[in-house]
């Protein structure tokens, strides 16, 4: 498990932790986005915040990922 940033196609910057990888899609949990908070600062917010918190992870296929850090 390893800490990432991803960029999503839709201009999303998620900060997210893997947890796998299959072929077509990566899995990944306790993703956050910055947004902004006024003042010129950006805070952290849930990716998904109607998630709940029992779901193990979160399937995201390949292609709407455009880079992941390394």
């Amino acid at each position: 498990m390893t800490i990432k940033l991803i960029r999503m196609s839709s201009g999303e910057d998620v900060i997210a932790t893997v947890v796998g990888e299959v072929e077509d899609a990566i899995h990944i949990k306790n993703a956050i986005v910055l947004v902004p908070t006024g003042n010129n600062q950006l805070g952290f917010a849930p990716w998904s915040p109607v998630l709940h918190q029992e779901v193990e992870y979160v399937e995201v296929f390949k292609t709407f990922i455009v880079y992941v850090s390394v």
